[in-house]
């Protein structure tokens, strides 16, 4: 190669190659051994043509009259470092070789200038995946997805798409997850053939049942090796056929833009998990088809209720002494007009766990979480009710929804209504189109009781008591009432809250009091170790829309939840995301332990051996911190919370007080 015209590369400093050496650097994306001998640097490819072995892992060889060979590392082939060829000069197994300068201490490597890549089908998909609105890909990158990788990093580059790299495939899909629950909007992703693909599932799952739009992009052995048991071969599509409501390979035959847009298309309308699988050999095969958008695949999607039905709702909240409204996550988007409606009527609004924060708890209508995660007011005005307004809730039996009160159940999905028993009214159409309807047709009873006046006198025998449970001391840690009482004076009132599983989200719900916070939990699915990676979602979420920039994402969990995942804080801090952890250590499974007393089962194996959490955080790059007494959980609170990046408190509690 001549010096006419070469892209000079550096490949790093004189410094970083002494004297008789050789290493492996990279040029672009070209793999070069480097070495240096007898005062001369020289560069050739980095492949042995034997079997691939890397020269520049390799040495340099001293051989007759003093003449230097490097030496592959793998088999031992000799080649000349100036000339590129083996003794002997056979010219047929000789090395390319590229030019070396240096300059002020630092070397440079010659390239021809470089071409300009050909276009690929997944590149059609990638940019099919830009028109349909997708702005985020969590995964990892590996040996069969290279070519739809190198797609994605196009777009990246171009700024059209936002990646991050995760450490497990299984965060990847709790991201994403976390990110279509908080937006509505699809993120994806990528994982590689195999033990990549089904790490996703899980995540994946937490998607499905929660109504969340993701695309999961797996990647898959060559077509010609499909089926005999190649390495890494699964059946993917097997595989993924319970979890997805689309699943289908790339073939080199598809029609790569529309396979695409039915995938966005079945996220989005269907709110569930789209699937493509993609062949390692049709990753790279070039395409001049253009990319495809949702322009004019989508319609409105208002089911507007039976006015029948409305009617009939009407008459029996007008005709109720002490209505009560349950709001569910499925109305988070009619939330306003379910408020609206609520104070009209006079109503307590409780909320179902997955819904909490959905109504703040200093509203006048607010009555907390109803059931197991709950407050006594929730379960008061329940226990009082003489009719049930459920709006968006699924009735699960977390909830506590009494079936013998009478019930009027709104939702936007047929099979929802009546679902685990008959109602007295199921009404089929959006909540916000159900509030607009009947919101002019009904009011509150004059002669009613005044159930708002008895919400202020609720929430102030619990707050009371909220208030005794402080006092409680065991010796054995802190309180979790006092974690969330400081946690709900300093969270902001437009922070992102993602949460776990066990004991931790139990107080959570009992304890913290919503102003405004949107709350993320693994709902249905119920899954350990969702909060953290729901955080990185979260996070990247706040980057990508404008409705969510610069608020705060607060994660909490218990030990054993944080441990599922923890080496993801790596990842936090890799992209600089502002995240602050709240982590209850009991060093136990603390929810499970009360699980086997309550069945007079004996504890066992749920006690866990835990590093410091907070010592780990720093050794990741972020900010850590360790509370052990009540007292600290201020300062050390408010400090995370300040820090301008990942911040983690690790909390001592005591497990038996919950």
């Amino acid at each position: 190669m001549t010096t006419q015209n070469v892209e000079w590369i550096s490949v790093g400093r004189v410094e970083d190659l002494p004297e008789g050496r050789v290493k492996t650097v990279t040029a672009r994306t070209t793999s070069i051994c480097l070495s240096h001998f007898d005062g001369q640097w020289a560069a050739m490819d980095n492949k042995c043509p034997h079997q691939g072995g890397p020269l520049g892992e390799g040495s340099i060889e001293k051989g007759e009259g003093g003449k230097c060979w490097i030496r592959c590392p793998w088999h031992g082939w000799d080649f000349d470092p100036l000339t590129g060829a083996p003794p002997g000069g056979h010219e047929d197994t000789g090395q390319t070789l590229y030019p070396v300068k240096v300059e002020a201490g630092e070397i440079f490597i010659g390239l021809e200038p470089e071409p300009a890549r050909e276009r690929t089908v997944t590149d059609v998909m990638a940019e099919t995946m830009v028109n349909w609105g997708v702005k985020r890909v969590f995964g990892m990158v590996g040996h069969s997805n290279l070519g739809l990788a190198e797609a994605l990093r196009t777009q990246t580059i171009k700024g059209t798409l936002g990646y991050v790299g995760i450490r497990h495939e299984g965060a990847a899909s709790f991201a994403a997850s976390a990110y279509g629950k908080l937006t509505g909007k699809p993120a994806a992703c990528l994982a590689i053939a195999g033990p990549g693909a089904t790490n996703l599932l899980t995540g994946l799952w937490d998607a499905k049942v929660d109504r969340a739009p993701v695309l999961a992009l797996t990647g898959q052995v060559q077509t010609q090796v499909f089926g005999p048991g190649a390495f890494q071969d699964i059946d993917l599509k097997s595989a993924f056929q319970a979890v997805s409501k689309f699943s289908q390979p790339v073939l080199s035959s598809s029609d790569h833009g529309e396979l695409m847009s039915l995938a966005l298309k079945n996220a989005i309308v269907q709110r569930d998990v789209a699937h493509l699988i993609f062949p390692d050999d049709v990753q790279t095969v070039p395409s001049e088809a253009k990319a495809k958008g949702p322009e004019g695949r989508m319609g409105g999607n208002v089911v507007v209720p039976n006015a029948n039905d409305v009617s009939s709702a009407a008459k029996m909240l007008n005709s109720a002494k002490r209505p009560i409204i349950v709001l569910g996550y499925g109305a988070i988007e009619a939330r306003d007009k379910v408020i609206a409606l609520a104070e009209k009527i006079g109503a307590p609004v409780l909320t179902t766990f997955k819904g909490k924060g959905l109504i703040s708890d200093t509203h006048p209508n607010a009555a907390g979480v109803l059931g197991r995660s709950g407050t006594p007011i929730a379960s008061w005005f329940m226990n009082e009710s003489d009719l049930i307004l459920s709006l968006g809730s699924s009735f699960a039996n977390h909830t506590g929804i009494e079936p013998s009160k009478p019930i009027i159940q709104v939702d936007f999905e047929q099979m929802q209504l009546g679902k685990f028993h008959p109602v007295t009214l199921p009404v089929w159409g959006e909540i916000g189109a159900f509030c607009d309807a009947i919101a002019p047709t009904v009011s509150r009873d004059p002669d009613a009781p005044d159930q708002i006046t008895e919400l202020v006198e609720r929430w102030e025998i619990w707050r009371k008591e909220k208030e005794a449970r402080l006092a409680e001391d065991h010796g054995s840690g802190v309180h979790s009432a006092s974690v969330f009482k400081v946690l709900t004076e300093l969270a902001p009132e437009d922070a992102i809250i993602p949460v776990d599983v066990g004991n931790n989200t139990y107080s959570f719900g009992r304890y913290f009091e919503p102003k405004g916070q949107r709350i993320l939990m693994s709902g249905y699915l119920g899954s350990i170790g969702f909060s953290f990676p729901a955080a990185l979602g979260a996070w990247c979420a706040t980057q990508d829309f404008a409705d969510y920039k610069g608020r705060k994402v607060i994660s909490i969990s218990g030990d054993g939840g944080f441990g599922q995942y923890a080496m993801e804080f790596n990842t936090a801090v890799k992209y600089g995301m502002n995240i602050t952890h709240i982590l209850l250590n009991n060093s136990q499974l603390g929810k499970i332990s009360k699980e086997q007393k309550a069945g007079e089962w004996p504890v066992w194996e749920t006690n866990l051996t835990n590093p410091s959490f907070a010592a780990f955080a720093r050794l990741c790059g972020g900010h850590g911190t360790r509370v052990t007494e009540a007292g600290q959980l201020h300062d050390a609170i408010a400090e995370a919370l300040a820090h301008d990046g990942p911040s983690l408190v690790e909390i001592i509690t005591d497990p038996e007080l919950v």
